[in-house]
């Protein structure tokens, strides 16, 4: 029987979001609560789209690298491994894991809300939350730099094909590797720039979202970077969950890639801040910083609630 998959990472993007992490406590019973809070979470999912249909109700729950083998036990997944820290000069992509991520996200943020209360709630003292970030669709589908987000997400069957785990992996098929970022953008300095700096530095236009050709591509341009080949000339690809988030003081993008490897996002990462050998990095990092980078597995429905 094939696996069923936690239903948000491959759903199309919605229009609200909230990222949730969390460390265990040391409490008695505390792996003993983390799990039965896990297993409940496709029921309570289910039990949200059955009042609401309509707002298209996802809760996608990822263990951190580090924390698997206490939470699950042994196996684990093939490839699970800590986020790789980068550190090239200014340019930095640090490593802060964590233990658990639960990406709610629908169509309505009042939903969101009352499951991260819920969630939590049901945590209770077993584990500390880390970091709660509420992001939303911005415009139409557009950074905060002003660019739209997530124009090469793979589509429709393809989505699948790029983040969920196959027979590669058969004892975890049907999960996703989760890599997590918080950027922090320098807003003003990026608003100062002329339109012809800013769309040399992303490789698209800006008002009608069009790619550069090619030739016309600084090596620099943030779709440089990330649009890669492997040795067979396949596109290297991963699923975009990211979003916008923000504050009066302080604005950026959460970004979340889903992959059925995370050869892929390691592979963009490094070609974004180390660059490629002869000098050129992405030089969307003037701009933006990574204050955070966390890795997860998030495994199939059925395994989740098998662990209550």
């Amino acid at each position: 029987m094939a696996a069923r998959i936690q239903s948000g990472i491959t759903a199309e993007a919605s229009s609200d979001a909230i990222f949730l992490t969390f460390n265990q406590t040391d409490v008695d019973q505390a792996v003993v609560t983390v799990r039965k809070v896990l297993a409940g979470i496709p029921a309570l999912q289910q039990r949200y789209n059955d009042n609401h249909p309509e707002a298209g109700v996802h809760i996608v729950v990822a263990v951190g690298s580090g924390y698997w083998n206490r939470l699950c036990g042994d196996p684990q997944p093939k490839q699970l491994r800590p986020f790789p820290a980068l550190e090239q000069g200014l340019r930095v992509a640090p490593a802060t894991p964590v233990d658990l991520l639960f990406h709610i996200r629908s169509d309505r943020h009042d939903l969101n809300f009352e499951l991260a209360w819920q969630i939590r709630s049901q945590l209770a003292d077993a584990a500390q939350l880390v970091e709660e970030v509420h992001g939303f669709r911005y415009l139409d589908s557009r950074d905060m730099t002003g660019f739209v987000d997530g124009t090469e997400n793979p589509t429709g069957e393809h989505r699948a094909e790029v983040a969920v785990v196959g027979a590669e992996d058969s004892a975890f098929s049907g999960g996703s590797y989760i890599h997590l970022q918080r950027y922090v953008h320098k807003l003003p300095l990026w608003q100062r720039q002329p339109l012809k700096t800013q769309e040399d530095t992303i490789g698209r236009t800006k008002q009608d979202n069009i790619e550069y050709f090619s030739a016309d591509k600084p090596l620099t341009a943030h779709t440089k970077r990330t649009s890669l080949k492997d040795s067979a000339g396949r596109s290297i690809e991963i699923l975009r969950h990211s979003m916008p988030y923000g504050s009066s003081t302080e604005c950026g993008l959460m970004f979340a890639s889903y992959c059925r490897t995370p050869d892929n996002f390691e592979a963009m990462l490094e070609s974004m801040v180390i660059g490629d050998g002869q000098g050129h990095w992405d030089h969307l990092l003037k701009y933006t910083r990574a204050v955070t980078g966390q890795a997860f597995f998030a495994p199939a429905a059925d395994r989740l609630e098998r662990l209550g």
